[in-house]
Formats: structure tokens, C-alpha cells, sequence
């Protein structure tokens, strides 16, 4: 691996070593910049879905816009500092659905409370980087599954991107269907295609220009056609500032249930579900793109590893801190390390793109998803090309590569789809090591073992 994120932290001192990002010699900045501001617009829909889907419990949406932008500035801020790696972090789709959807409005439990669960999860997580717990978990997973992980990102995010186009719709007879050629569709293919065509032409930045020129296309269909572009979801930003307190959520944790014994177990399964997706979330992600970018070291680990956890886990405490759900390192983040991001940099880019849209939000907001879907779609197919480096010729490790690749997407969870890929690695290999001649038998490490039989009680009882 040579990239200017290859700092060994044992060789640094002082201020350096605590973070890394000081260290880093003949750094391309306008390159870094670019990439931060590609994961950003990528990203940006989470100002408007977040505080949509979490007011429904009660919140107030105005203070959730503001918590979710600084919770995300913070989380890029630290990420970019103490680990040095071009990752982005923000309230993690799914897992604010969970916290709305089941936790509070199915479950009954207060929004405080739910926060409260979070703010936990965001100290265990704390707890378990510190011991090194995470970091072994990461290292565990074997070559051939890291690369399977890439692709099922690249399938995944690709999803996302077709979805938001309007081109991919849910179908109650066949979960999906073909949706209708919409103006939607045609202006996200006007810049898959611009993307696709300037990256072939190696014009630096071409996804940032495919969402750039994406955007202004449904603007300029919105001026001309209010109506349709209204039923599109695609609206003009509304007004220019705009700026809310964060006084109605923030600090509003609820420790309450400790002191009801039914409460308490009710909470220590919504707190290991959290812990769960969380985990492996982050985990998919970390692995998934610093594969693709050619990050990993000479082990295939990923670097500082511990470091991008620890800032994970700090992130999604603050985050519940300040009053939003779990805060995750985000698969977008792909689209600005594709688009050359090596270092903190990128990170620290788009955190500060995050504390400017709390005051110019309206802009931000009004990004539609068919501007963003272009560059989902184009990142999609980068990392699916990982899937080459995968011995498929060889069952023991195609299989477990293939269920990991289709679940992800098929679930809608990079979580869910590690979970199964990792279960069937071990239980297919543990299952041929039976019947194998002692020199024929496949080595599977303990963590994985392990792994396996927390995911099989997860899917249990969980």
C-alpha cells in the first residue's frame, strides 16, 4: 500500500501521536477538499430524512435539523483527527427508523429513553475499543470475505442509488418492481452518465460534478413544472438561513428504567439490538471501502482501525448527547475516497460543510435524492469490482462470499448481510473440517467461532 495515510503512529510523539493527522507530509489538499465535499453532497439527504423520521416520536424537527448537522461535524471532526482516515459519520439510516419505528412508537417507550439506550450502546462501545474487542473482530474476518464485503457495499449503496432515482420501487407482489421513466429517472441517468463519461476522460471530481449538475437539472424542472417535481419530492430550497436551537432535545436523557426491573429487560434488548447493528454496520464499512481504495495494509487490515472505532463510538455518545439516534460511519463516505480522499482531511471537509449547513440548511435540504443516486449507482459499480479478487471457484469461500454480497442488499442492511455471510463462513467451513483429511482442513479463528455463536443467539432470541 503507498498512500499519505500510511503513518506508522509508533514512530510519532507529542501532540502527533495523539493525532495523526498533523503528521501527514505533501498531502493533496485541493484533492482532500474535493473528496470531503464529494461525501458530503452524498450524504446531505440525512438533514432532511433524520429529523423527518425521528419527529415522528415527538421531537422537535426544527432542533433535530441542528443536532443532526453538529453530531455529524463532531463525529467527522473526530474521525478525521485521532484516526486520520477519510470516513464521515452522521445518524445512521436504519438505526433511526429502528429508534422511531420500533423502540418509541411500537414499543412505548418516551424519545428520552430511547436516547438513553443509544447514549449506553455509545459507552459500551467505548468500553470494548478500549479492551481491543472491536479491533480483534475487524482483523478476524478473512481476505476473500473483506472482499465480499466491498461488493455487497458496492450492491447495496447501488440500491440506495436506484431507489432514490425512482427507478427501483417497492412492489407489494414482488418487493420490487420497475417504477415509471419519470423526469427523476432521466435527469439521475443525465449524471450517472456525466459521471461515468468525465471519470473515463479522468476529469478529477467527476461524481461531485455528476450531483452539481443533477441538482440544478430538477431545480430547473421545478421552476417549470412545480406540480409533477412536488410529487417527484423534488423542491426548491426555501429561502437561504435558517438556523434552530437545539434546547428542545439536547441532554434530554431519561435513566428512569433502571429502576424497573420489566423496563430494564426491555431496554437491555432494545440496547444490544443497537449494539448489534451498530457494530457490524461500522464494521461493513470500514472494511468495504478501505478495501476499495487500496487502504488496507499489508495484513489486509484496516488502517488504525482502533482509532476509526474509538471515534465511532465517541460520536454516537455525543450524538445522543445532543439528541439525535446512533451516530455511524457512513457507506457514503465510498464516494469521496473513490474520488482520491486518503486522509483526515476528507473527514474534517465534510464535518465542516455539516456545522455550515445548520445555517444554510434550505440549500442543503432541497439536494433531491435523483442528484445524489447518480453517484450511489457509479460508486456501486467501483466496488463491485472487488468481487474479481475472490476465489468463487473455491465453495468453502465462495459461498459464504456470495450470501454476504446478496444479503446486503436484499436485507437492506450492510449489518445484516455480515452477520449471515460470517455465520455461513464458519458453520460451512467447522461443517467440512469434520469430514477433511487432517491436511485438508480449513483454519477458522476463534473471534469468528465466536462471532458465530453471538449471531446465532442474536437471530434467536434477540
Amino acid at each position: 500500500m503507498n498512500n499519505s495515510n500510511d503513518i506508522k503512529l509508533e514512530n510519532l510523539s507529542g501532540l502527533k501521536r495523539i493525532f495523526p493527522l498533523l503528521a501527514n507530509k505533501n498531502v493533496d489538499m485541493k484533492k482532500e477538499i474535493g473528496a470531503g465535499v464529494t461525501t458530503f453532497l452524498t450524504m446531505a439527504y440525512i438533514i432532511a430524512v433524520n429529523p423527518d423520521i425521528l419527529s415522528k416520536t415527538g421531537m422537535n424537527a426544527g432542533a433535530l435539523v441542528t443536532a443532526t448537522c453538529l453530531s455529524a461535524a463532531l463525529g467527522c471532526f473526530i474521525m478525521g483527527l485521532i484516526a486520520n482516515l477519510p470516513f464521515a459519520l452522521a445518524s445512521g439510516m436504519g438505526l433511526n427508523a429502528f429508534f422511531a419505528f420500533t423502540v418509541v412508537l411500537k414499543g412505548g417507550a418516551t424519545w428520552q429513553m430511547a436516547l438513553t439506550a443509544v447514549f449506553i450502546e455509545g459507552i459500551i462501545f467505548i468500553l470494548l475499543t478500549m479492551f481491543k474487542i472491536r479491533e480483534a473482530v475487524v482483523n478476524s474476518i478473512p481476505e476473500n470475505m473483506k472482499h465480499a464485503v466491498t461488493g455487497g457495499i458496492g450492491v447495496f449503496i447501488a440500491f440506495v442509488g436506484f431507489s432514490g432515482s425512482g427507478l427501483v420501487i417497492a412492489n407489494e407482489s414482488t418487493k420490487v418492481s420497475m417504477g415509471h421513466f419519470s423526469p427523476a429517472v432521466i435527469i439521475s441517468f443525465i449524471g450517472l452518465f456525466i459521471i461515468a463519461i468525465l471519470d473515463k476522460k479522468r476529469v478529477k471530481g467527476s461524481i461531485l460534478y455528476g450531483i452539481v449538475v443533477s441538482s440544478i437539472l430538477a431545480w430547473l424542472f421545478a421552476i417549470i413544472n412545480p406540480k409533477e417535481a412536488a410529487e417527484l419530492k423534488i423542491f426548491l430550497p426555501k429561502g437561504v438561513f435558517e438556523f434552530k436551537s437545539m434546547t428542545p432535545i439536547m441532554g434530554k436523557l431519561d435513566f428512569s428504567f433502571f429502576y424497573d426491573i420489566k423496563s430494564f429487560g426491555n431496554f437491555f434488548v432494545i440496547i444490544c439490538t443497537f449494539l448489534f447493528v451498530d457494530f457490524f454496520d461500522t464494521v461493513g464499512t470500514l472494511i468495504g471501502v478501505c478495501s476499495k481504495a487500496n487502504m488496507l495494509d499489508e495484513k489486509g487490515n484496516v488502517p488504525n482501525v482502533g482509532r476509526a472505532l474509538m471515534a465511532d463510538a465517541i460520536a454516537t455518545t455525543l450524538g445522543a448527547a445532543l439528541g439525535v439516534s446512533t451516530v455511524t460511519t457512513y457507506v457514503e463516505s465510498s464516494t469521496g475516497v473513490l474520488a482520491g480522499g486518503r486522509t483526515g482531511w476528507t473527514a474534517i471537509t465534510t464535518g465542516v460543510l455539516f456545522l455550515v449547513s445548520m445555517f444554510f440548511s434550505p440549500i442543503f435540504i432541497a439536494i433531491p435524492a435523483c442528484a445524489t443516486a447518480p453517484a450511489l449507482i457509479y460508486v456501486g459499480y467501483l466496488m463491485l469490482s472487488s468481487v474479481k479478487q475472490i476465489d468463487l471457484h473455491d465453495v468453502l469461500e465462495g459461498v459464504p462470499s456470495f450470501i454476504t454480497i446478496t444479503t446486503m442488499a436484499l436485507t437492506y442492511s450492510i449489518g445484516d448481510g455480515l452477520t449471515l455471510g460470517i455465520l455461513s463462513y464458519v458453520l460451512i467451513n467447522l461443517l467440512y473440517n469434520l469430514f477433511a483429511k487432517k491436511e485438508d482442513k480449513r483454519p477458522v479463528s476463534t473471534v469468528m467461532v465466536i462471532l458465530a455463536i453471538l449471531f446465532i443467539i442474536k437471530l434467536l432470541f434477540i
